[in-house]
């Protein structure tokens, strides 16, 4: 399961480091790019999440997760023959269809699997498939398309995702369930009661704050590197997956098993790990983007890129609480809906209008100040999260429901 998330995150980070030579290609512009990255991929994502989660909760969740990994694969490999801006934000939609059925269903089934003691961990081992899949997605994206082209990084990840799907479908198994019939709920059953819970929608709500500025800085940092400290593409692979690597896993780890020490205390510690982690991410994000140098800024975005996906573990398992276990997949794809919708929709093509819209007066900073003034919403996602520890006390549903 761990394989099939670095794959999803694989087929997403690729865009970011490829931006450069796809947009001289396609003569795209930041905010075509943006559009690309962002709502082609996040509408069709967060919308489908919700009725695959469903079919997972009501069927077998290892097969809704291997039909998926079969899926994203096969439109990554279309991106790969995309020639104009409308092919390449279509293949990405059907990129979007096949990854929205692989991580809810995937959270439910691990929350089946390890009890709440060890859930968070379990959860944030998981989750190590972003910092990897990032990082990985870098590394192979740049060496790549300047060893052969920007299409032959997409023909590879998505021939190597068509091979993995049977053998996630092999290896990994359901726990058994109640039947359909006597215990599973209906989709109109689980969002109006995860509605009624302020901590779903606060949780949900600070967490797209920080997607929006996550995802938007995963795609644009690469090309901040390279017009602003003139890097060329391999080097700023090398140098942007070696924060994500280091600091990305070192930070998820860090979550969880934080999560699960103190969150055993007070369930409170959910919430408030995230909280304290965004509020250093903002001033370091923007401290190392405007470093006068790479020596400079290496030390200081290792730190946000540690911080900044914390949350994974301690948040994803405080959702999997608010609802009983025959509805946690849904549950998981309502937050994702969210978190998604906004996150994903949102930032990319956020930080590509900026920049287009200060080109003129900036030119080839222009991006760099665009990412810099994103970092705010990392500062709204905090104070929203400092609001649900009282609420998540309270809204927290045991296993034995």
């Amino acid at each position: 399961m761990l394989l099939a998330y670095i794959f999803n995150f694989l087929d997403r980070q690729i865009l970011g480091i490829l931006a450069p030579p796809i947009q001289d290609d396609l003569k795209l512009s930041d905010t075509d790019w943006g559009l690309i990255s962002g709502p082609a991929f996040a509408i069709l994502y967060a919308v489908l999440a919700v009725p695959l989660a469903y079919l997972a909760d009501r069927t077998s969740r290892s097969t809704v997760i291997a039909a998926a990994i079969a899926a994203w694969s096969a439109f990554t490999a279309l991106c790969g023959i995309a020639v104009s801006f409308w092919q390449l934000f279509l293949f990405r939609m059907g990129v979007a269809i096949g990854e929205a059925g692989g991580v809810a269903p995937s959270y439910a089934l691990l929350a089946d699997y390890f009890p709440p003691a060890r859930r968070a961990r379990a959860l944030a081992i998981y989750s190590l498939g972003v910092p990897l899949g990032l990082a990985g997605g870098t590394l192979i994206g740049a060496y790549l398309a300047s060893y052969i082209d920007w299409r032959a990084a997409f023909l590879v990840m998505g021939i190597a995702g068509l091979l993995l799907a049977p053998i996630v479908k092999y290896f990994v198994r359901d726990l058994p369930r109640p039947a359909p019939a006597s215990g599973a709920a209906s989709l109109m059953q689980v969002f109006p009661l995860v509605a009624r819970k302020p901590t779903f929608w606060l949780m949900a709500f600070a967490a797209s704050m920080s997607s929006l500025c996550g995802y938007g800085l995963a795609l644009w940092t690469p090309s901040v590197l390279i017009r602003s400290y003139h890097l060329n593409l391999i080097e700023t692979g090398n140098f942007f997956a070696s924060l994500l690597l280091i600091g990305g896993c070192t930070g998820v780890l860090m979550g969880g098993l934080l999560a699960d020490r103190l969150g055993a205390l007070d369930r409170g510690w959910y919430a408030r790990l995230p909280a304290i982690a965004w509020l250093i991410t903002a001033p370091m994000f923007v401290a190392g983007l405007l470093a006068p140098s790479l020596w400079i800024a290496w030390p200081l975005l290792l730190i946000p890129n540690a911080l900044n996906i914390l949350w994974l573990g301690p948040v994803t398992t405080a959702v999997q609480h608010l609802v009983p276990r025959r509805m946690r997949a849904t549950a998981s794809a309502s937050f994702l809906l969210i978190n998604n919708l906004i996150g994903l929709g949102i930032g990319p093509l956020l930080i590509g209008s900026i920049s287009d819209a200060l080109k003129t007066s900036y030119g080839a900073e222009s991006l760099r100040y665009a990412a810099v003034g994103c970092t705010g919403f990392y500062v709204l996602a905090a104070l929203l999260m400092l609001f649900a520890i009282k609420r998540l006390r309270t809204d927290w549903v045991d296993d034995q429901s």
